[in-house]
């Protein structure tokens, strides 16, 4: 990578100041000129920076980072400027993967190229600060300085502080794919004026979508048929996400939903609960799904309930939260990691140490692990944890040995021959926290 990109950006960060702060001052003002904005170098630059440090996939040209930068990343940042600058830029074909849904079925994934990543990114550094502005507070995916955890902490105020013990859990059918192209691009046309910049944002919502099996090469232009859906995986997704969620969100307080039923949303991407008092969850829940209604999108009823608590449990972002016992017996309202994320941990270092990996190097093998266990455990810290914690950590103790143990032909689980000082000195297995007061946050 050329030193170039290591430089700082502030003149990124300048120009989205000013854009979010003409947004703010001015909520019905539409900006006219922003395509000369994302074919600046510096804004293609920071767009490809931040891919970079995004990874992922080749898309369907087959071009990696690697290569971008051995056949010369300068010249690519300004061949991709030009063609911005003079009107040639077209977007290339998605490539279609298909990941497993945690409870089961697939989700299709489409990944851009590089190119058209980098372009995206670009487009986002500069809309983006303009539409943060306008995103409700209860609107917390892919925004900077919010994340997944406020979101439950949110929940969980309005549960145990406010007395909202009745949560409508909903769950939106395929939401991504089902947004109405043309409401969502009157959301972006009640900001923005600028006619190249809108109709590039409408290519990338209609572009084929290009599937290989092993036998052929399927093509297909659903989004241009149906008119329907942001396609998962390009940096833009997120951003147009929260937009037309933003809808339902504005509807529910502005037609006084939220004030005559103390009814309350919490959002993250497609996630969201609504807080109710006790005995308004069912006009809540059927309020809600005449707004989706509306709005083009489909509510999963089979995955869709009311919980009242503390006699039932609601998971929102990987969180339970219900009714719990303190070492004293007393019972609390509070939050744990769910079973449905425990068991997800435990299955991926499982599947992690099984004898397919036996060629990998000890070091190698336990570096994978630390990323898995540092991640989940920044995640999961709130709540009654250290038990769910020490699940993990004499769960991962004992798989590390015992594939350690197989992968040298020694037979046994390895608990008298490979010490605990071995494992996280010598290989330098992550240290899972013992007590509260180890969790970074405590000691903060």
């Amino acid at each position: 990578m050329t030193s170039r990109l290591a430089t700082p950006t502030h003149t990124v960060q300048k120009l989205q100041t000013s854009l979010q702060a003409k947004a703010k001052a001015e909520p019905a003002f539409r900006f006219y000129a922003l395509w000369d904005k994302i074919c600046r170098a510096d804004i293609i630059e920071e767009a490809y920076r931040r891919c970079r440090a995004n990874d992922g996939a080749p898309g369907i040209d087959g071009v990696t980072f690697d290569t971008i930068e051995a056949e010369g990343l300068d010249r690519w940042l300004e061949m991709l400027g030009q063609e911005l600058k003079s009107g040639s830029y077209r977007p290339q074909p998605l490539l279609r993967v298909w990941i497993p849904k945690s409870h089961g079925g697939r989700r299709p994934l489409g990944i851009p190229t590089i190119r058209d990543r980098t372009v995206m990114m670009a487009v986002v550094l500069v809309i983006g600060p303009i539409f943060e502005a306008d995103l409700l507070d209860n609107q917390y995916g892919f925004r900077p300085g919010l994340d997944a955890k406020m979101a439950v902490r949110r929940m969980f105020w309005h549960v145990r502080d406010r007395g909202h013990r009745e949560v409508v859990d909903v769950d939106l059918r395929d939401y991504f794919t089902s947004i109405p192209h043309g409401p969502l691009m009157r959301c972006l046309i009640r900001r923005i004026a600028d006619g190249r910049l809108l109709r590039l944002v409408k290519s990338w919502l209609t572009v084929t979508v290009v599937e290989r099996t092993d036998r052929r090469v399927i093509r297909s232009a659903e989004a241009r048929r149906t008119k329907k859906g942001t396609p998962q995986g390009s940096p833009l997704s997120p951003l147009l996400a929260n937009l037309y969620f933003r809808r339902f969100a504005l509807a529910w307080r502005d037609h006084g939903h939220q004030d005559q039923l103390d009814a309350h949303i919490v959002n993250y991407a497609d996630d969201f609960v609504i807080c109710c008092r006790p005995g308004q969850a069912g006009e809540a829940m059927t309020r809600m799904r005449r707004l989706m209604t509306r709005l083009g999108l489909e509510v999963n009823e089979a995955k869709t309930r009311i919980a009242r608590l503390p006699e039932d449990a609601v998971t929102f972002l990987g969180y339970t939260l219900g009714r719990f016992y303190g070492r004293d017996g007393r019972a609390f309202i509070g939050t744990l990691p769910s079973r449905k994320a425990v068991k997800g941990l435990l299955r991926r270092i499982h599947d992690s140490t099984t004898p397919r990996w036996h060629g990998d190097a000890p070091k190698a093998k336990v570096a994978s692990i630390n990323r898995l266990l540092r991640g989940w455990c920044g995640y999961f810290d709130q709540g009654p944890v250290m038990a769910v914690y020490d699940l993990i950590r004499r769960y991962v103790d004992r798989r590390l040995r015992h594939w350690l143990m197989r992968r040298t032909g020694r037979r046994g689980r390895g608990f008298g021959r490979i010490s605990q000082d071995y494992l996280h000195d010598t290989l330098g297995l992550f240290r899972i926290p013992a007590r509260r007061a180890d969790l970074p946050r405590a000691k903060a």
